[in-house]
This record gives C-alpha cells, sequence and structure tokens, in this order.
C-alpha cells in the first residue's frame, strides 16, 4: 500500500473511531444530567457500581480482539486466508470459553455481593443483584462477538462497527433516559442494555459474514499450532489486562466498598476522564494495524518516526483538550451536574485527568508495540503500575476515600510511564532512545502546564476573589495554549499545521 494510502486510510479508521467514540463520549456526557435530577444519589451511585461490576467481563477478552485486528491485518498484507480463517475460529472457541467463565464468576459475584458492598442501602440491594446478571450476562456473550469486530479492525473498516456500536448505544441511552425519567427501577435501566447490546452482536455478526463470505467457520480450523500462537500473544496482552484493572478497574469497587456514598461522585469524575481516554483512543488506535505492516515489511525507521510524532501529536492533544477541563472543572460540574454534585466531585475530577494524561501520553508506543507483537517482552510495567496503584488506591482511600483512590491512580500512571521508559524502550525492536524520545515527544509539550500548575499553588495558598480567579484562569489557558504551539510542535510542524490550516480554514 502507497504512503498515501496508508495515511488516508489512517484518516478514514481514525475519524470512524472518532465517531464510534463521540458516540460514547456523548452517551457519558447526556446520561449524567438526566440520571442526577431523576434519581437519588444512593441509586445513582449503585447504578454506576453495576456498571462497574459487570464491566469486569471485559477483562475476560484477554486481549484477543487485539490480536484478531493483529493477525487480520498481518494475514491480509500477506494474503493468507488460511492462517486468517485458523485465527478467526481458534479466537471465536476460546472466548466462548470465557464467556462461559464469565457467567459463571457473574453468579459468584452476586451472590456474595451483599457481603462485599456492606453500605448499599437494602431497598436497592437486589436491584443492583439482578441488574449486574443482566449487564454482565449480555457483556458475556458479547466476548465471542468481538471477534467480529477485530475482523473489521485488521480489514481497516472501522466505520462498519463504529456505526453498530454507535447507533445502538445511542438508543439504549435514549432508553435509559425515558426509564429514569419516569421513575424506573435499576433492573428496567439493566435488561435496556442488555436488549441493546445483544441486537449489536447481531448485528456484527451478520454484517461481518456478508461482507467477507469466504471466511470458513469450521471447527476443522481450530488447531493446536494456531492456539498456541494466539495463547503466546495473548499471554502478555492478559497480564496488560489485569494491569489496567488495577489501574481502572477496581477504583470504583474501593470507593464502594470503603464509602459507598462517594460512588456517584468518583462516578461522575471517571465520566469525564472515560470522556477524554475515549476521545484519544480513538485517534490513536487505527495505528495498530498499520504497526503491523510497517512491522510485517520489516520498516522500523518509519515504524520508529510514527511512534514519536505520534506521541508528540497525541501529548498535545491530550494537554489542548485537558486544560479547559481542568481550569473550568468547577464551572463545567456546576452546569452538567449541579452544584452539590460539583463541590464534592472537582477535586477527584482533577487528580484523574492529570493521572490519564501521563497514562495516555505513551499510548502510540505501547499500540506499535502491540502491532509488532512485542509486547510479551514487557510485561513487568503493567504489573508495576497496576499493582502500585492498587495498594495505593487502598491505603489512601481508608484515609481519605474517593480523593486517596484518585491520587492512587496519579501515583500508578507515574510509575507507569518511569517503568515505560526505563525498561519497555530498551527490549522492544522499535528503534528509540528513552532520553530523545522523552525530551522530544513528551518533555517538550509538558512545558506548556508550568502556568497551570503555578495557578493551581497560587489558589491552593490564597483565598483569591472569584471574579479575579475566574480572569486569571481564562488568561492561563491562552497562556498554556500559546506554549504549547511552541513547544509542543517542531518548527517544521508548525509551518506545515500553519500551511494547512491557512489552506483549509474551515
Amino acid at each position: 500500500m502507497r504512503t498515501g494510502a496508508t495515511k488516508l486510510v489512517l484518516i478514514k479508521n481514525a475519524f470512524a473511531n472518532l465517531v464510534r467514540g463521540g458516540a460514547s463520549a456523548l452517551i457519558a456526557i447526556a446520561l449524567p444530567p438526566f440520571l442526577t435530577r431523576s434519581m437519588e444519589p444512593a441509586a445513582f451511585g449503585a447504578w454506576a457500581l453495576v456498571l462497574q461490576l459487570a464491566a469486569y467481563v471485559s477483562f475476560l477478552d484477554f486481549g484477543i480482539q487485539t490480536a484478531v485486528g493483529r493477525y487480520v491485518a498481518h494475514s491480509s498484507e500477506r494474503n493468507d486466508k488460511i492462517q486468517r480463517d485458523r485465527i478467526v475460529n481458534t479466537a471465536l472457541f476460546a472466548l466462548g470459553l470465557s464467556a462461559v467463565l464469565a457467567l459463571v464468576g457473574t453468579l459468584i459475584l452476586v451472590f456474595f455481593l451483599p457481603n462485599i458492598f456492606r453500605q448499599v442501602p437494602g431497598h436497592l440491594l437486589q436491584q443492583v443483584r439482578i441488574a449486574v446478571i443482566l449487564v454482565a450476562g449480555s457483556l458475556a456473550v458479547g466476548l465471542p462477538a468481538s471477534v467480529f469486530t477485530g475482523i473489521f479492525l485488521g480489514m481497516q473498516r472501522n466505520a462498519i462497527p463504529a456505526m453498530i456500536i454507535g447507533i445502538t448505544k445511542i438508543v439504549s441511552a435514549v432508553l435509559i433516559i425515558v426509564v429514569a425519567w419516569h421513575q424506573g427501577t435499576l433492573v428496567q435501566m439493566g435488561f435496556v442494555v442488555c436488549l441493546l447490546n445483544l441486537l449489536s452482536y447481531l448485528a456484527l455478526y451478520l454484517t461481518c459474514t456478508r461482507t467477507w463470505p469466504d471466511i470458513t467457520f469450521s471447527r476443522k480450523n481450530i488447531t493446536p499450532s494456531t492456539i498456541k500462537e494466539l495463547a503466546e500473544y495473548c499471554f502478555s496482552l492478559s497480564i496488560w489486562a489485569i494491569g489496567l484493572l488495577f489501574v481502572t478497574g477496581m477504583d470504583l469497587s474501593i470507593v464502594g466498598y470503603y464509602r459507598f456514598n462517594e460512588v456517584a461522585y468518583y462516578s461522575l469524575a471517571a465520566t469525564i476522564v472515560t470522556f477524554l481516554g475515549g476521545f484519544y483512543n480513538a485517534i490513536i488506535s487505527p495505528m495498530m494495524p498499520a504497526t503491523a505492516v510497517l512491522h510485517a515489511r520489516g520498516d522500523h525507521d518509519a515504524l520508529s518516526s510514527m511512534v514519536t510524532v505520534a506521541t508528540r501529536y497525541g501529548v498535545a492533544l491530550l494537554l489542548a483538550t485537558g486544560f479547559p477541563l481542568m481550569l473550568g472543572m468547577h464551572l463545567i460540574l456546576r452546569f452538567w451536574v449541579g452544584f452539590n454534585y460539583a463541590a464534592h466531585t472537582v477535586q477527584i475530577a482533577t487528580l484523574l485527568i492529570a493521572a490519564n494524561i501521563i497514562r495516555l501520553s505513551i499510548t502510540p508506543y505501547v499500540v506499535a508495540m502491540i502491532g509488532s507483537g512485542e509486547q510479551r517482552l514487557v510485561v513487568l510495567t503493567p504489573l508495576l503500575e497496576g499493582i502500585s496503584n492498587l495498594i495505593f488506591s487502598l491505603i489512601a482511600g481508608y484515609y481519605l476515600g474517593a480523593v486517596g483512590v484518585a491520587l492512587g491512580t496519579l501515583f500508578g500512571a507515574i510509575v507507569g510511564l518511569i517503568s515505560m521508559l526505563l525498561y519497555n524502550i530498551p527490549r522492544t525492536s522499535i528503534r528509540l532512545n528513552a532520553s530523545d524520545y522523552f525530551k522530544n515527544s513528551l518533555f517538550r509539550p509538558c512545558l506548556s502546564t508550568i502556568p497551570l500548575l503555578a495557578l493551581l499553588a497560587l489558589s491552593r495558598m490564597s483565598n483569591l476573589d472569584k471574579s479575579v480567579d475566574n480572569t486569571l484562569r481564562v488568561l492561563v489557558l491562552f497562556i498554556c495554549l500559546a506554549l504549547l504551539w511552541q513547544f509542543g510542535f517542531t518548527s517544521l510542524e508548525r509551518r506545515q499545521l500553519t500551511s494547512k490550516l491557512m489552506r483549509h480554514p474551515s
């Protein structure tokens, strides 16, 4: 594939992922104002806990969807349909077993739920249990269905799953709002999510089989050698998933265990972070099949150049979206969910945004590493980040509640970044110098955060007048963005961006 064509496909897939991520972000932003105004805080917190507990099922994917995307892209580049079909069928078999495991695990969790979350109000407990079964059960069925999404991604046809998943999520959100607005129960909300999830899986299957009718589904394609190859590839991805579970999957549960009354506030803060992360990952994730193709060609210089540039642009994007959120957090929250929720959420949200900017900054390198199939070489990093996050969150959460858990996420993110630079980069074939990569792709854009840090320190040390504080925040925002433009890009990149903006002012 020509370089120009490759860039065009990347842009199209990034846009498709952005649409899909935009649908999720729209739902994440649109739902809370309705739910917080039509449900009592305890019920809203219970619903957030239901979604968190059900989401544990997704970790039983073991990275197989990512593996399918990578191997399908690799096989497509080599026109090897036999290998493609073997990977697809083996993945379906493995995720079918995962689905059974997920269903059994869900029933066990529901049985012990009253003993784990003792502070859940009695009138909500039974609703929570049934809702978890409905939502988690549908996600369990979705584990095998994720293979079809992996096929679309590997074939670089991201627009199709983006449309299917985006539409079903929007419909699901609308129906949840209707249920909540009419004082419906958590069970009814869980049923809505369950039904729409199942419909999306059916649509993915039908569309995939009609788009590529030459894919053969047969037990004969499940071979020992393919099982071994897939297991070796996914073992390290599973370690990464465990690390991610400790980083993002346990936080709300820890808050619920220590202080259930703060679950709603932490959930809102996490929603904002999900918006930021979803927007960013939607743009970066199309790199994966492209890096698989470059790795298959042995073009290591092009691969390292892609990572370096993508990281610099990615950090600039994270900061450009993070600055307005952090500086205007209290105002945004008041408008979004009301004064009471804003007062309890602002500090948690600020900490989580800072933590996730640090975590996500290294994403282009991680995507390239997975696309190259080398994540198995560096399984220590996700474990270090996950375990440090979990331990610090448990300790700080005990004393500080939700704020302590957010601090644990920030601490883990710093550990993960340091480990990635010192441990991962020297061990993979992506030709990067850790010092140069840090200086040119990470440190340069971060110079723009100095005014923001100074303002936060000033706000902590002095009681500024509200009008003065707001004026300072607007001024600091513009200064940060100006510094980001100056230090976040090279002079050549600034000229190229300026030229494109002047050519396409709209």
